[in-house]
Protein backbone atom coordinates (compact mmCIF):
# COMPACT_ATOMS: atom_id res chain seq x y z
CA UNK A 1 0.00 0.00 0.00
CA UNK A 2 1.66 3.36 -0.95
CA UNK A 3 0.14 6.68 0.93
CA UNK A 4 0.49 10.26 0.03
CA UNK A 5 0.65 13.33 2.20
CA UNK A 6 1.64 16.75 1.07
CA UNK A 7 1.27 20.50 1.69
CA UNK A 8 2.10 24.10 -0.31
CA UNK A 9 5.73 22.98 -0.30
CA UNK A 10 6.61 19.24 -0.94
CA UNK A 11 4.89 15.95 -1.71
CA UNK A 12 5.82 12.48 -0.31
CA UNK A 13 4.87 9.13 -1.44
CA UNK A 14 5.11 6.06 1.73
CA UNK A 15 5.04 2.64 1.07
CA UNK A 16 3.80 0.47 3.70
CA UNK A 17 6.30 -2.65 3.29
CA UNK A 18 8.97 -0.88 5.40
CA UNK A 19 7.57 2.87 6.10
CA UNK A 20 9.83 3.70 3.48
CA UNK A 21 9.70 6.68 1.67
CA UNK A 22 9.51 6.38 -1.97
CA UNK A 23 9.80 10.21 -3.26
CA UNK A 24 9.77 13.32 -1.73
CA UNK A 25 9.30 15.79 -4.19
CA UNK A 26 8.45 19.98 -4.66
CA UNK A 27 5.59 21.30 -5.91
CA UNK A 28 7.70 22.12 -8.67
CA UNK A 29 8.27 18.57 -9.51
CA UNK A 30 11.57 18.43 -8.53
CA UNK A 31 12.91 14.80 -7.02
CA UNK A 32 15.16 14.68 -3.97
CA UNK A 33 14.96 10.81 -3.15
CA UNK A 34 16.77 8.20 -5.16
CA UNK A 35 14.82 6.40 -6.91
CA UNK A 36 16.31 2.83 -6.85
CA UNK A 37 18.48 1.06 -9.38
CA UNK A 38 19.50 -2.45 -9.38
CA UNK A 39 22.77 -1.24 -11.18
CA UNK A 40 23.37 0.43 -7.86
CA UNK A 41 21.11 0.00 -5.32
CA UNK A 42 17.17 -0.85 -5.31
CA UNK A 43 16.53 0.65 -2.20
CA UNK A 44 15.42 4.33 -1.76
CA UNK A 45 15.27 5.32 2.24
CA UNK A 46 15.05 2.19 3.93
CA UNK A 47 14.59 2.13 7.90
CA UNK A 48 17.03 -0.15 10.00
CA UNK A 49 15.76 -2.00 12.93
CA UNK A 50 15.98 -3.47 14.91
CA UNK A 51 19.77 -3.59 14.30
CA UNK A 52 21.89 -1.49 11.90
CA UNK A 53 24.99 -3.04 9.59
CA UNK A 54 26.19 -6.39 10.10
CA UNK A 55 26.31 -9.18 12.31
CA UNK A 56 28.96 -11.62 12.19
CA UNK A 57 27.43 -15.01 10.64
CA UNK A 58 24.28 -12.98 10.08
CA UNK A 59 23.56 -13.77 13.94
CA UNK A 60 23.93 -12.41 17.41
CA UNK A 61 23.04 -13.82 21.00
CA UNK A 62 21.13 -13.47 23.88
CA UNK A 63 20.48 -15.56 27.01
CA UNK A 64 22.49 -18.61 25.63
CA UNK A 65 20.97 -18.86 22.18
CA UNK A 66 21.84 -17.91 18.64
CA UNK A 67 18.84 -16.03 16.52
CA UNK A 68 19.90 -15.33 12.52
CA UNK A 69 19.29 -11.77 10.75
CA UNK A 70 20.53 -9.86 8.67
CA UNK A 71 22.21 -6.73 7.44
CA UNK A 72 19.75 -3.91 8.95
CA UNK A 73 17.62 -6.10 10.48
CA UNK A 74 14.02 -6.99 9.51
CA UNK A 75 12.27 -3.82 9.63
CA UNK A 76 13.11 -3.04 5.86
CA UNK A 77 10.60 -6.29 4.96
CA UNK A 78 8.10 -6.24 6.86
CA UNK A 79 4.17 -4.58 6.16
CA UNK A 80 3.57 -2.35 8.34
CA UNK A 81 -0.29 -0.81 9.43
CA UNK A 82 -1.58 2.79 8.70
CA UNK A 83 -2.45 4.30 12.07
CA UNK A 84 -3.11 7.81 11.02
CA UNK A 85 -3.12 9.51 7.68
CA UNK A 86 -4.05 13.08 7.41
CA UNK A 87 -3.19 15.38 4.24
CA UNK A 88 0.39 16.29 5.84
CA UNK A 89 1.21 13.49 8.71
CA UNK A 90 1.22 9.73 7.72
CA UNK A 91 2.25 7.51 11.19
CA UNK A 92 2.40 3.35 10.41
CA UNK A 93 3.30 0.75 12.62
CA UNK A 94 4.78 -2.27 12.85
CA UNK A 95 4.16 -5.23 15.73
CA UNK A 96 5.93 -8.40 16.62
CA UNK A 97 5.18 -11.62 14.84
CA UNK A 98 5.94 -14.95 14.25
CA UNK A 99 7.89 -13.70 11.39
CA UNK A 100 10.08 -11.45 13.57
CA UNK A 101 10.05 -13.63 16.66
CA UNK A 102 11.94 -15.70 14.50
CA UNK A 103 14.79 -13.70 14.31
CA UNK A 104 13.99 -11.51 17.12
CA UNK A 105 12.42 -13.13 20.42
CA UNK A 106 10.75 -9.98 22.02
CA UNK A 107 7.68 -8.04 22.09
CA UNK A 108 7.54 -4.55 20.82
CA UNK A 109 5.47 -1.82 18.73
CA UNK A 110 7.61 -0.04 16.51
CA UNK A 111 6.22 3.35 15.03
CA UNK A 112 7.14 5.74 12.13
CA UNK A 113 5.82 8.80 11.30
CA UNK A 114 6.37 11.44 8.90
CA UNK A 115 5.12 15.28 9.33
CA UNK A 116 5.29 17.66 6.54
CA UNK A 117 6.21 20.78 7.87
CA UNK A 118 6.66 24.04 5.38
CA UNK A 119 10.26 22.34 3.15
CA UNK A 120 11.10 19.68 6.03
CA UNK A 121 10.06 16.26 6.57
CA UNK A 122 10.34 15.56 10.51
CA UNK A 123 10.31 11.83 10.61
CA UNK A 124 9.87 10.13 14.04
CA UNK A 125 10.70 6.75 15.81
CA UNK A 126 8.33 5.48 18.22
CA UNK A 127 9.77 2.09 19.93
CA UNK A 128 7.72 0.72 22.65
CA UNK A 129 8.62 -2.58 25.37
CA UNK A 130 4.73 -4.53 25.97
CA UNK A 131 7.10 -7.12 27.42
CA UNK A 132 8.54 -7.78 30.44
CA UNK A 133 12.21 -8.02 29.41
CA UNK A 134 14.71 -5.16 28.62
CA UNK A 135 14.62 -4.65 24.73
CA UNK A 136 17.83 -4.45 23.41
CA UNK A 137 17.77 -2.61 19.96
CA UNK A 138 19.28 -0.04 17.50
CA UNK A 139 17.42 2.05 14.61
CA UNK A 140 18.28 4.64 12.01
CA UNK A 141 17.89 5.94 8.91
CA UNK A 142 19.44 5.15 5.36
CA UNK A 143 17.95 7.60 2.81
CA UNK A 144 19.76 7.90 -0.77
CA UNK A 145 19.31 11.64 -2.66
CA UNK A 146 19.80 12.06 -5.98
CA UNK A 147 23.39 13.59 -6.57
CA UNK A 148 22.80 15.63 -9.04
CA UNK A 149 19.67 17.27 -8.78
CA UNK A 150 19.69 18.64 -11.77
CA UNK A 151 20.66 18.28 -15.38
CA UNK A 152 24.30 19.67 -16.65
CA UNK A 153 25.65 18.74 -12.95
CA UNK A 154 28.35 16.07 -11.89
CA UNK A 155 28.32 14.44 -8.85
CA UNK A 156 31.97 15.92 -7.80
CA UNK A 157 29.28 19.77 -7.89
CA UNK A 158 28.32 19.17 -4.86
CA UNK A 159 29.67 18.80 -1.35
CA UNK A 160 28.33 18.63 2.40
CA UNK A 161 28.91 21.05 4.68
CA UNK A 162 28.27 20.13 8.69
CA UNK A 163 26.84 23.24 10.30
CA UNK A 164 29.41 23.57 13.31
CA UNK A 165 33.14 22.90 12.72
CA UNK A 166 34.03 19.55 14.24
CA UNK A 167 36.70 16.87 14.18
CA UNK A 168 35.04 13.77 13.39
CA UNK A 169 36.51 10.54 13.54
CA UNK A 170 35.80 7.79 11.04
CA UNK A 171 34.96 4.76 12.41
CA UNK A 172 37.64 1.70 11.41
CA UNK A 173 36.09 -1.15 9.75
CA UNK A 174 37.76 -4.48 8.33
CA UNK A 175 37.40 -5.40 4.53
CA UNK A 176 34.03 -7.24 5.27
CA UNK A 177 32.88 -3.78 6.68
CA UNK A 178 32.96 -5.10 10.77
CA UNK A 179 34.28 -2.87 13.01
CA UNK A 180 37.86 -3.47 13.91
CA UNK A 181 38.54 -1.19 16.69
CA UNK A 182 40.75 1.26 14.79
CA UNK A 183 39.53 4.39 14.27
CA UNK A 184 41.07 7.56 13.33
CA UNK A 185 40.69 11.39 12.74
CA UNK A 186 38.54 12.03 9.23
CA UNK A 187 39.96 15.64 8.83
CA UNK A 188 37.52 18.27 7.01
CA UNK A 189 38.15 21.08 4.97
CA UNK A 190 37.99 24.37 7.48
CA UNK A 191 36.19 21.94 9.97
CA UNK A 192 33.32 21.24 7.82
CA UNK A 193 33.73 20.44 4.58
CA UNK A 194 33.75 17.28 2.19
CA UNK A 195 33.97 17.61 -1.40
CA UNK A 196 32.08 14.52 -3.17
CA UNK A 197 34.10 12.05 -5.09
CA UNK A 198 33.13 8.24 -6.03
CA UNK A 199 36.14 7.09 -4.71
CA UNK A 200 35.45 7.99 -1.24
CA UNK A 201 32.96 4.79 -1.25
CA UNK A 202 36.09 2.66 -3.10
CA UNK A 203 36.58 1.19 0.64
CA UNK A 204 32.34 1.31 1.61
CA UNK A 205 30.78 3.06 3.91
CA UNK A 206 32.31 6.44 6.06
CA UNK A 207 30.83 6.17 9.33
CA UNK A 208 31.58 9.14 11.52
CA UNK A 209 31.33 9.50 15.02
CA UNK A 210 31.96 13.23 17.29
CA UNK A 211 30.53 15.33 14.44
CA UNK A 212 28.16 17.54 14.14
CA UNK A 213 24.39 16.19 14.20
CA UNK A 214 23.66 18.30 11.17
CA UNK A 215 25.10 17.99 7.50
CA UNK A 216 23.96 19.71 4.33
CA UNK A 217 24.03 18.60 0.67
CA UNK A 218 24.44 21.01 -1.62
CA UNK A 219 25.13 22.07 -5.53
CA UNK A 220 27.70 24.29 -6.20
CA UNK A 221 25.38 24.96 -9.53
CA UNK A 222 22.26 24.78 -9.07
CA UNK A 223 21.72 26.02 -5.33
CA UNK A 224 19.37 23.16 -4.47
CA UNK A 225 20.30 20.43 -1.54
CA UNK A 226 19.19 18.51 1.80
CA UNK A 227 19.73 19.24 5.13
CA UNK A 228 19.23 16.16 7.57
CA UNK A 229 19.45 16.63 11.34
CA UNK A 230 19.95 14.01 14.02
CA UNK A 231 20.21 15.17 17.33
CA UNK A 232 19.68 11.77 19.59
CA UNK A 233 21.71 9.70 16.33
CA UNK A 234 25.12 8.73 17.62
CA UNK A 235 26.54 8.31 14.22
CA UNK A 236 26.78 9.19 10.74
CA UNK A 237 26.75 6.67 7.52
CA UNK A 238 27.81 8.65 4.34
CA UNK A 239 27.74 5.90 1.27
CA UNK A 240 26.97 4.90 -2.16
CA UNK A 241 27.67 1.54 -3.66
CA UNK A 242 31.28 0.72 -4.37
CA UNK A 243 33.88 1.28 -6.66
CA UNK A 244 31.07 2.48 -8.94
CA UNK A 245 29.92 5.84 -10.46
CA UNK A 246 26.35 5.88 -8.58
CA UNK A 247 24.60 9.08 -8.74
CA UNK A 248 23.02 9.00 -5.21
CA UNK A 249 24.44 9.65 -1.92
CA UNK A 250 22.70 7.66 1.09
CA UNK A 251 23.38 10.10 4.66
CA UNK A 252 22.43 8.19 7.20
CA UNK A 253 21.99 8.71 11.12
CA UNK A 254 22.69 5.95 13.00
CA UNK A 255 22.08 5.07 17.09
CA UNK A 256 24.45 1.85 16.82
CA UNK A 257 27.48 -0.45 14.86
CA UNK A 258 27.91 -3.25 13.30
CA UNK A 259 29.45 -5.98 14.90
CA UNK A 260 32.84 -6.65 15.46
CA UNK A 261 35.11 -9.14 12.96
CA UNK A 262 34.44 -12.84 13.94
CA UNK A 263 32.42 -12.01 17.18
CA UNK A 264 28.77 -13.47 17.12
CA UNK A 265 27.91 -10.80 19.41
CA UNK A 266 25.21 -10.64 22.84
CA UNK A 267 22.67 -8.64 22.38
CA UNK A 268 22.25 -8.32 26.09
CA UNK A 269 25.84 -6.42 26.15
CA UNK A 270 26.61 -4.59 23.17
CA UNK A 271 26.59 -1.53 24.59
CA UNK A 272 25.10 0.76 21.90
CA UNK A 273 22.14 -0.90 21.45
CA UNK A 274 19.06 0.98 23.52
CA UNK A 275 17.92 -1.53 26.33
CA UNK A 276 14.40 -0.27 26.53
CA UNK A 277 12.63 -1.10 29.90
CA UNK A 278 9.65 -3.25 30.09
CA UNK A 279 6.63 -0.76 29.66
CA UNK A 280 9.12 2.10 28.60
CA UNK A 281 9.12 3.59 24.99
CA UNK A 282 11.43 5.70 23.07
CA UNK A 283 11.03 8.55 20.75
CA UNK A 284 13.83 9.48 18.13
CA UNK A 285 13.26 11.94 15.70
CA UNK A 286 14.97 13.58 12.94
CA UNK A 287 14.77 16.27 10.27
CA UNK A 288 15.40 16.14 6.28
CA UNK A 289 14.78 19.58 4.98
CA UNK A 290 15.26 20.03 1.18
CA UNK A 291 15.79 23.45 -0.61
Amino acid sequence: MRYTIENHRLRLVIDSLGAQLLHIQSREGLEYLWQGDPTYWSDRAPNLFPFVGRLTRDSYQYQGKTYPMGIHGFASAQEFSCRVHEKDYLLLELTDNEETRKQYPFAFSLWVGYRLEDSQVKITYEVKNPGKEILPFGIGGHPGFRVPLEKGEDFTDYYLEFTQPCQPDRVGFTPQVYINGQDALYPLEKGKILNLRHDLFDEDAIVLKNMSREVTLRSRKSGHGVRVTFPQMTYLGLWHRPKTQAPYLCIEPWTNLPSRQDVVEDFGCKSDLIPLLPGDTYRNTWFVTVF
